[in-house]
């Protein structure tokens, strides 16, 4: 059975440097993350491997999940715990066949319930929506509504991420709208204190209205 998806979800800033990036996972892991996702758009297949793997190394310290993010190939061949599927990379079934019952997927569903209905039906374990705010990483990101998330934990028996723009300052209104995670990159990784922020994120779900998690 893969682990509850909940609380803080720490996606990696691009960064060539692993050393850097493990320093920075591990400062993220000790404030409270409760999952961390390894995102490169950039560097090469072997910088890839190294990353992702030294990233696991680190994530078995804190007993976290390691999601790749978009990489079945790359999620097979390391043994992250998971793989994080975009509109563009593979459905819920391939990644299914490849990793094996006990891997975490996630799939991306922007603004569309029906994505996200889809997905669960074909074996998803969670879901993302978003963006929530506008977004540093992804500045034309589709426009998601509190209203999707209300109707997002009506609908569906799997837990659902919120994703965008998000920060400790506007997380709020999120959790208590249900999500049972929150992705953040650059409100956690360009603060001046990363793992100060983390643990603020984690007090924010700890104090919130309580909600049914999966």
């Amino acid at each position: 059975m893969p682990p509850a998806v909940s609380g803080l979800y720490a996606i990696t800033p691009e960064c060539a440097d692993t050393e850097s990036l493990v320093r920075q996972v591990r400062q993220a892991l000790s404030g409270g993350a409760h999952l961390v996702q390894y995102r490169s758009k950039g560097g090469d297949v072997a910088l890839h491997h190294e990353q992702a793997s030294e990233l696991l190394a680190l994530c078995r310290q804190f007993h976290v999940p390691l999601i790749i993010n978009d990489d079945i190939r790359l999620t097979d061949l390391t043994g992250a715990d998971g793989v994080h599927l975009g509109k563009d990379d593979g459905g819920v079934r391939e990644a299914r066949l490849i990793l094996g019952p006990d891997k975490i997927i996630g799939v991306s569903c922007y603004n569309d319930l029906q994505r996200a209905l889809d997905a669960e039906a074909h074996g998803a374990n969670y879901v993302a929506f978003g963006s929530f705010f506008p977004s540093p990483t992804k500045p034309g990101a589709a426009a998601a509504s509190l209203t999707l998330l209300h109707e997002a934990k009506r609908s569906l028996n799997i837990p659902v991420v919120a994703i965008g723009g998000i920060s400790a300052d506007n997380v709020t209104s999120l959790i208590e709208a249900g999500a049972d995670a929150v992705a953040v990159i650059s409100a956690l990784f360009d603060s001046d204190d990363i793992g100060a922020t983390a643990s603020r994120f984690a007090v924010l779900f700890e104090k919130s209205i309580p909600h049914t998690l999966h």
